[in-house]
């Protein structure tokens, strides 16, 4: 704390008159909203100098191509502590947060989903235009280690939890079918890795971007799914489809898009983000006990039931346990 408030000095030419720690979710990380005079800024105290410098390098991504995400003021010598611009409250998950158990979104919600939507292309190839991939947190693209890193995720961190009996050669067999599938769909883009609308602040009308350090190179439908199939927000499967509309559109400015085999590949890369998203509902809720994550897994198993309606065929094992998992299983309190 000492050398985030002897930054704001250097920056500011003054102590901060106010200094209050902003609400934690899943990261170690600490927000804090600083202010004197009457501005206000957000000054980070990270806890891996690694994903600070993918952040610091990733935002100036951002910024050369005007994309939108906070200028950064200040960053400590050892990069373990910085300020960035205030971009207010107006996060849009809380924004979509009164009509999410209706599914009844008003005309200027839906606004908003669709500049983020359309503006998701731009984020994923602008900025991979020159990055450094060796800067990406914890590696520097959507490959075998990582998927591997996720679909252990979910075995170890949520299913291993639910007591339900499974054959682990078995598993193990889709799960090496699976990563191998997703794998071939991988190119030089960057993909936010966990696109979200927690992770979007509205500002003067207008998305703007946080949260990326996780950022690496993958597939576009990686975060394509990420948002629209997020149990925070639990979009219909309407409402999917228009939003994914809007998405093809916006891509189709960057790449020739053939829409069946984008659909085919965006299928089983939604299965593996819901399998490394029900992974943090059961670490961050189960064994951390962070009641946000504890809530989304009934919401989650939604996802699951509904994506597994129609059978994975090169994935059959796997189809029959998560069916099991999201028909069959109480959920934990």
């Amino acid at each position: 704390m000492d050398r985030l408030i002897e930054l704001y000095e250097r920056f500011a030419g003054c102590k901060p008159e106010e200094c209050s720690l902003l609400p934690l979710s899943g990261s170690a990380r600490k927000y804090y909203r600083m202010s004197s005079r009457g501005e206000t800024v957000i000054g980070v105290i990270g806890t891996n100098p690694k994903e600070n410098r993918a952040f610091l390098t990733i935002d100036a991504q951002f910024r050369k191509f005007s994309l939108n995400a906070p200028e950064v003021y200040g960053v400590s010598p050892d990069g373990m502590v910085y300020i960035q611009e205030d971009l207010g409250d107006g996060q849009l998950f809380e924004l979509l947060k009164p009509s999410i158990a209706s599914g009844a979104y008003g005309d200027e919600q839906m606004s908003l989903l669709k500049k983020t939507i359309a503006a998701l292309p731009s984020v994923q190839f602008k900025v991979a235009e020159g990055l450094d991939w060796g800067v990406c947190f914890p590696d520097r693209a959507f490959n075998e280690r990582m998927v591997n890193f996720d679909l252990n995720y979910f075995k170890y961190d949520f299913l291993k939890l639910t007591g339900i009996e499974f054959d682990e050669i078995r598993l193990q067999d889709d799960f090496d079918a699976l990563r191998e599938d997703s794998l071939g769909a991988v190119t030089d883009n960057f993909m936010y890795r966990d696109f979200q609308a927690r992770n979007v602040m509205i500002k003067n009308g207008e998305p703007y971007f946080i949260d990326f350090q996780g950022g690496r190179k993958g597939p576009v439908q990686y975060d394509l799914a990420s948002f629209l199939w997020n149990a925070g927000t639990h979009f219909s499967a309407g409402m999917r489809r228009e939003l994914e509309n809007v998405y093809l559109d916006a891509l189709s400015e960057y790449r020739s898009v053939n829409r069946d085999e984008f659909y085919a590949t965006y299928r089983l890369i939604t299965l593996v983000r819901l399998l490394q998203e029900m992974g943090a509902y059961g670490f961050r809720g189960y064994i951390e006990r962070k009641q946000l994550f504890i809530d989304c897994v009934p919401t989650a198993l939604g996802c699951i039931r509904e994506l597994t309606a129609e059978p994975f065929e090169r994935y059959p094992y796997l189809t029959q346990v998560l069916r099991t998992l999201a028909n069959d299983w109480t959920p934990l309190q």
